[in-house]
């Protein structure tokens, strides 16, 4: 959520720069229902003021009988029209807080202007992209070597979901543990946290109420079923105020994920890249607004470390301001290279919220200064997306033969080198 009074003083800068996001957002409504909600304010605050004024003069015992009339005409008076004023106050500042929600964040001064995901800025490589003669999908490979089951993932709920069988089921755990090892040697400490969440941990993160639709809700409960652990790590600390001795925080998570993928039909339906449900590694900070770019940078970096620990060719790219997420001030996304596409494909997105997700979830810190308390920075990225891990060391670790190898950074936790074949053999 924008600051408010960064609106209201600033109100043509916050204009341009959500006009850098080539969408339809407009403050001019909050400008003008902050403007009214002031004045009813105002108005409220001067009759309670008055009638504390009244019931002062009351407790004197030094009044007129007239006038001790009259003041208790102009009380009531006064009450019937403050509650009135209280209840267009009410509405007012609920009204207030849907537009304010709807509005995202502004995009920082490095992010390069543009509409889409072609005007993102390629800031690095790195890897070796191997020459694979008539590469074949993940896919494809997958389900000759019996790791994907896409007949039975849709017989047991629907399209794109998927059943991972012998060593693709394996392939995953493993993925998943040497994510969360290799983080926790960073300094990220450790959470699972439920997979179901209320709805204030929606609205603090940012997903709702602007994406309603894409998200699973139970039929009989005001519970979601998580679309990243970012949603439930986030807000392990909603509504606290934390010393700033405890900051950076940092943790990493592994959750299932759901996401209904609204508006996506047709769009790489195909295959293990775009499920319904998910496995994830997620990494998330909390820090002192000095300190975020920093930690960004340093989160990308960890992120990147798994890619490269994985020997997974990939690139670090910068998005525009037209592709940027509603939450995000700046973004890093990795895209990791998929030989049989012939091009990278997004695994991973490292973004830094500034103090957006914190107005939202009410997250704030004491200076040690003593100061007063001012809000957290908070920084999410995906260390890694495990599916398309997967999907990526299929397709760049395939063998002519039709086995894949094993990474050799993935060994200790497999147990084996290769996978052959004929009837998903493995050889030690």
């Amino acid at each position: 959520m924008l600051d408010l009074k960064l609106i209201r003083d600033n109100a043509d800068f916050v204009e341009s720069q959500l006009a850098r996001r080539n969408g339809d957002f407009s403050i001019k409504p909050i400008v003008e229902i902050d403007a009214l909600h002031r004045k009813a304010q105002a108005e409220w605050e001067n009759l309670n003021r008055r009638r504390n004024e009244i019931s002062a003069s009351f407790k004197t015992g030094k009044l007129a009988k007239e006038e001790m009339e009259a003041l208790r005409k102009e009380a009531s008076q006064a009450k019937e029209k403050q509650d009135a004023v209280n209840e267009e106050r009410t509405r007012l500042e609920a009204e207030l807080e849907q537009l304010l929600l709807g509005i995202p964040n502004l995009p920082a001064s490095e992010v390069p202007d543009g509409k889409d995901e072609n005007d993102n800025k390629e800031v690095s490589t790195w890897g070796t992209i191997n020459s694979i003669k008539n590469p074949r999908h993940h896919y494809e490979i997958g389900t000759d070597l019996g790791i994907f089951d896409f007949e039975r993932g849709v017989k047991v709920a629907e399209s794109r979901f998927t059943v991972l069988m012998n060593w693709g089921a394996k392939f995953e755990r493993a993925l998943m543990n040497l994510m969360l090892d290799t983080h926790a040697r960073k300094g990220y400490s450790e959470v699972f946290p439920p997979i179901l969440v209320n709805r204030d941990c929606l609205v603090g993160t940012g997903q709702l109420p602007k994406f309603e639709g894409d998200y699973y809700k139970l039929a009989d409960d005001e519970l979601y079923l998580v679309p990243t652990a970012e949603v439930p790590v986030t807000n392990l600390y909603r509504e606290e105020t934390l010393d700033e001795e405890m900051l950076p925080i940092l943790h990493c998570a592994y959750t299932p994920n759901f996401r209904r993928e609204a508006g996506s039909a047709g769009k790489d339906t195909r295959g293990y890249i775009r499920q319904h449900q998910f496995n994830k590694v997620e990494l998330v900070k909390f820090c002192t607004p000095e300190t975020s770019e920093e930690e960004h940078e340093k989160l990308t970096r960890d992120a990147e470390a798994i890619l490269e620990a994985l020997h997974l060719p990939y690139r670090r790219v910068l998005l525009c301001s037209g592709d940027i997420g509603f939450c995000a001030r700046k973004c890093y996304d990795l895209e990791v290279w998929f030989p049989a596409q012939g091009k990278y494909r997004e695994i991973s997105s490292c973004s830094n919220f500034g103090d957006f997700q914190a107005r939202r979830a009410g997250l704030k810190y004491r200076p040690k200064d003593g100061g007063k308390a001012r809000y957290i920075h908070t920084i999410n990225g995906s260390g890694l997306a495990i599916g398309r891990a997967l999907a990526a060391i299929l397709e760049n670790y395939q063998n002519e033969d039709g086995s894949v190898t094993v990474p050799d950074a993935l060994v200790p936790y497999m147990g084996v080198k290769l996978i052959e074949a004929k009837q998903a053999r493995v050889s030690v």
